[in-house]
């Protein structure tokens, strides 16, 4: 065959077929993908083209070559090879974000129809002969079809992350469960792979070859700085050493270096016209986009998960284009973050880890700094480190001293006496150029194993046409724990056996049956079971206990689903804040002693509606479903606090001061929107919970469309999703329509809107009130404040609970004769009295409520109805 005239498709790539349409052997497969790379105008190095030759004949490859080497070419080779001998392979890596750019970037390559994606609450095209998927959803396949997996080649990327705490058994499953795959694990910082080779070779029969080479293609250049950064900085911009990538550890941080970087000057004219063109008619919206709007424009950029993901991809996007000179980060640019960069500068050697700080390990320093210079546009990339704070001020110090005193060491030193030397502050790591010279020199340190069993592997195993029991035993008996640790995961492995036979979730046979089991499950699981919401079953008998009467019923089914869902901690830190913050103004104004206010304000948690009802319930649904407790329900009020409040999504962030974690707040909304979209049973949608569920898709649309549209489009299914219809033909998400265009959504804002203010109202409020509408408006603090006093001189009290809120109580009009384009609403309030013969009367403009995305609405007046 070798011999053969190849048909190689350039665009898109498909497979690789002899002329008479027959499989070509391993070399002519080499051959085909080398003519297909350099009609893209790629040339392969060296160890791309041996991990590509030992693909080709079959073998495992270990791909431990540095950043920007190509792994990810050698990875559509994999790809390529599979496809053209009509096997389906996986691309698989720790994090959605990467799953989700490998997953358009495969398509642009090989076309739409060829690529799927699997994610844990979503699947677009899941038939494809190529499927990107993250880590734990290839572990469950291979627990639950194990030797029996269609599969051929597995591209599993980041693979240090083999060694991760929380997630390392997902990527240690796939080598001991799938025999039949040829893997390729890929890796900059892999450290020593002996075991890897052995034990896979062992397991499969297969060769395993390690490509490694420590020759860079975009060699680095290393520094230690004692220099203050911002001065550093301007000297990197003029040495054309930028952009340049400051690296924090915390979101916090990157944010605030950032905002203090706003007057470095980088640019120069051209350069600000090309910004302006740049982000003419890019939507930010209030509250952080302002400041990122104004730091961009000075060629700063900021890049971190709390951001929301239209400012990421569009700092991503402007670094690409050389716009940006600077980009505060965070460390998660090792993660394969598509930021392209010249110059990394780690302000630290240290950091928390969540447990203690500490120093930097070697893999984690060769993450990072391997991101530097960039393949195709640098000849050299550059690591600077700067010395700790204290001890750049101490070099400033001595610098000036001997400017001043020349050679005099007498008085040199009686200068820095006379200054006093700065010292670390309490608790802080420190480092020093000996530890940065170290961890440069340093290899990574050898993956350990993370081998875990839980309810969930196990009940996978059980769906196995094998005995379970047996199946555990090797799997454990085959991982790369010590003997010791093995033992202890056998004796979980049983506890968990013996608690779903107490369940009656498994049962014992009398005798094997035809595949070798000893016992067997006594329900059907569903089919995504364990991928995306494992208490989602638990939720919906949960909502069997709510009265759909209720007056709250909407609201407590928003509770919850909360309570299944992933505490965002930035968010519920945030609410304990605001409530020890107005807790401790309280005690204060009753007199109560600090001591004792400190005791009650300690005691204090974020709000958690329906917490004893739920957790009683909890307990009792885990005897019969023992699972459940690999996870941990969490009582929480997110969506309902905003609803209860009345908020939008801007009036959420600032309330709580959450203008840092602004994508932690949105990508939390999304996913209960997902979850209320997902798991409430249609038989229990009432009409205000489904207006309650529009207005939030609408929330997040108006926000940041990409999440969402994403998720929209990928759990559509789609098998005939061309390039177009999954996003590929432009960078910029579109936006979203006008806020006024979903209606039912709309109306849901109006009246959280009118509402919001009949709260202001009773609780006398005027300064607040007047923020909202604008003293322009007529309406400043003492107009509402006599508004207030003839109210309250006929009625003693407003009330804002339940059914206050309910409908009604507020009157829409949405096409008021008298005023085309606007709409009238009156929110009645609740006195108390019961007459409800006073309320607030506005306009709503339609058309300014388009141009910022919620109501707009004009107060008309507060009175009788």
């Amino acid at each position: 065959m070798a011999g053969a005239r190849l048909v190689v498709p350039t665009s898109p790539l498909e497979k690789i077929t002899a002329e008479d349409g027959s499989t070509p052997d391993d070399d002519a497969l080499l051959e085909g993908f080398i003519t297909w790379a350099e009609s893209r105008g790629l040339r392969l190095y060296p160890a791309q083209q041996d991990a590509a030759m030992h693909l080709a004949a079959g073998d495992h490859v270990v791909m431990a070559t540095p950043t920007g080497s190509g792994k990810s070419l050698v990875g559509v080779a994999a790809h390529l090879f599979a496809l053209s001998r009509g096997l389906r392979s996986i691309y698989t890596a720790p994090i959605k974000a990467l799953v989700s750019e490998k997953f358009f970037a495969l398509v642009e390559i090989f076309g739409a129809e060829q690529v799927g994606m699997v994610t844990g609450d979503s699947a677009v095209n899941s038939g494809a002969p190529i499927i990107c998927c993250t880590a734990e959803i290839l572990a469950n396949e291979a627990l639950r079809d194990g030797r029996e997996a269609d599969l051929g080649p597995v591209v599993m990327d980041e693979f240090h992350f083999y060694a991760d705490p929380q997630r390392g058994w997902a990527w240690q499953v796939p080598l001991l469960e799938l025999p039949q795959a040829q893997f390729l694990l890929m890796s900059a910082t892999l450290g020593d792979t002996t075991r890897f080779e052995e034990r896979i070779a062992a397991r499969t029969g297969r060769d395993v070859v390690t490509v490694s080479s420590a020759e860079r293609p975009v060699p680095l250049d290393f520094e230690y700085s004692t220099t203050p950064l911002q001065q550093r900085l301007e000297q990197l911009v003029a040495e054309a050493k930028a952009p340049a990538y400051i690296v924090h550890f915390s979101q916090r941080e990157a944010a605030e270096r950032a905002v203090g970087l706003a007057s470095l000057n980088v640019l120069g004219p051209q350069d600000k016209e090309r910004i302006r063109q740049r982000l003419e008619g890019f939507r930010f919206a209030k509250g952080y986009g302002k400041m990122l709007n104004r730091l961009l424009r000075a060629g700063i950029g900021v890049h971190h998960a709390g951001m929301l993901p239209k400012y990421r991809r569009l700092v991503e996007s402007m670094a690409q284009e050389g716009l940006l000179k600077v980009i505060c980060g965070t460390d998660t640019l090792g993660v394969g973050i598509n930021v392209p960069i010249r110059t990394v500068v780690l302000t630290a050697l240290s950091k928390f880890d969540g447990e203690r700080r500490r120093q930097l390990n070697a893999r984690e320093f060769h993450q990072i700094a391997g991101r530097a210079g960039r393949a195709g546009y640098d000849t050299e990339g550059t690591v600077i480190v700067q010395a700790p704070e204290y001890v750049i001020e101490n070099e400033q110090a001595l610098a000036k001293a001997r400017a001043k005193h020349g050679d005099d060491e007498k008085k040199v030193a009686q200068a820095m006496r006379s200054a006093g030397r700065k010292k670390p502050p309490e608790g802080f790591v420190s480092w020093s150029e000996k530890t940065f010279d170290r961890l440069v020199e340093a290899v990574p340190e050898a993956m350990v194993s993370r081998m875990e069993v839980t309810y969930a592997m196990v009940l996978q195993l059980l769906q196995r046409p094998e005995d379970p029991i047996l199946a555990m035993r090797r799997m454990i008996r085959a991982s790369d724990e010590s003997p010791a640790r093995q033992t202890i995961l056998l004796r979980r492995a049983l506890q968990i056996l013996r608690e779903l036979l107490a369940a009656g979730v498994l049962e014992r046979l009398e005798e094997p049956d035809e595949d070798g089991r000893t016992v067997d499950l006594t329900l059907d699981l569903q089919d995504d079971f364990a991928l995306n919401q494992p208490l989602a079953p638990f939720a919906v008998a949960a909502l069997d206990l709510l009265d759909p009467e209720s007056e709250s019923f909407a609201l407590d089914v928003v509770s919850v689903v909360e309570s299944i869902l992933e505490t965002p901690f930035q968010v519920t830190g945030a609410q304990v804040k605001k409530l020890k913050g107005e807790r401790i103004a309280e005690l204060k104004a009753e007199g109560v002693e600090y001591v004792e206010r400190m005791r009650i304000v300690d005691e204090l948690t974020h709000p958690q509606p329906l917490a004893e009802l739920l957790t009683q319930q909890f307990e009792v649904y885990r005897q019969a479903h023992p699972w459940v407790g690999d996870h941990e329900l969490m009582p929480k009020s997110v969506v309902r606090d905003m609803v209860e409040r009345a908020f939008n999504f801007v009036d959420m962030v600032n309330f709580y001061q959450l203008a840092r974690s602004e994508g932690v707040l949105l990508r939390y909304l999304t996913d209960a929107y997902k979850a209320l979209r997902q798991t409430v049973p249609q038989q229990m949608l009432t009409e205000e919970l489904e207006d309650l569920i529009e207005w939030l898709g609408e929330l997040i649309r108006q926000t940041d469309n990409s999440l969402l549209e994403e998720w929209e489009r990928l759990s559509s299914g789609a098998e005939d999703s061309t390039a177009a219809d999954l996003g590929l033909s432009s960078n910029e998400p579109d936006a979203p329509a006008g806020v006024t265009s979903n209606i039912r959504a709309f109306r849901v804002m109006v009246r959280n809107a009118m509402f919001l203010r009949a709260e202001l109202f009773a609780e006398e409020k005027e300064s607040r009130l007047e923020e909202l509408d604008g003293e322009e408006s007529g309406w400043d603090a003492e107009r509402w404040g006599a508004a207030m006093d003839a109210f309250f001189e006929i009625y003693d009290d407003v009330y804002v609970d339940a059914q206050a809120r309910g409908p009604g109580l507020i009157r829409i009009d949405e096409q008021p004769a008298e005023a085309p384009g606007f709409w009238r609403a009156v929110q009645v309030l609740d006195d108390s009295a019961g007459n409800h013969d006073w309320g607030i009367h506005a306009w709503i403009d339609l058309k300014a409520s388009d141009a910022q995305g919620a109501p707009a609405v004009r107060i008309d007046r507060v009175g009788d109805i």
